[in-house]
């Protein structure tokens, strides 16, 4: 697959470009917005870095990582950002990471990006499972996981270093022979 577009309810997911460098930036340079996130805040010129790498991605072949803007569907407006990296020993398997700007917290919007990341991987991917970890103490993660169909398997301790100390990550999947989504066909 190769040019990404995809609707839901409330959110829509595309390919990230050149121009949405300020607009990630708000997510990956903002401490509130990275406080869980595997990293410190980035520069603006480590997100023009990071979009740089995510166009290049966009056309390898196979493709293995899929770095997507979050927008408002009415507004058409960025607000987030997803990532969907396929393992290449396990081409059927995927990791997602999802970051929001936190003026969109608390109203439901990490449940349906979830939710699109997963009709995405199953559903335009045919992957066949779909994993997420994230901090123990980011339990609206957990909840958006959880909501969203995916099941937590478990710890990993001391999985990341993150503002200067080792952090555990909680790690969460869903399977697509178990995944409720695809029945909305």
């Amino acid at each position: 697959m190769r040019h990404v577009e995809i609707s839901g309810k409330r959110l829509g997911l595309r390919e990230v470009t050149v121009d949405d460098v300020d607009a990630l930036h708000a997510v990956y340079g903002d401490p509130t917005a990275t406080e869980h996130l595997p990293f410190d805040p980035r520069t603006r010129e480590e997100v023009e870095q990071i979009v740089a790498e995510a166009v290049g991605a966009a056309d390898a072949n196979p493709r293995r990582l899929y770095v997507l803007a979050v927008t408002e569907r009415e507004s058409g407006q960025v607000i987030g950002v997803a990532r969907l990296h396929i393992e290449a020993d396990h081409p059927h398997s995927a990791e997602i990471g999802l970051g929001l700007r936190p003026d969109h917290w608390g109203r439901g919007i990490g449940t349906d990006l979830v939710r699109l990341l997963l009709t995405f991987g199953f559903k335009h991917l045919r992957l066949h499972r779909i994993w997420g970890a994230r901090s123990p103490a980011n339990t609206a993660a957990q909840l958006a996981m959880l909501v969203a169909g995916m099941v937590e398997e478990g710890r990993i301790r001391h999985h990341v270093r993150a503002r200067g100390a080792w952090r555990d990550s909680i790690v969460h999947s869903a399977l697509e022979d178990e995944w409720e989504g695809h029945r909305d066909d």
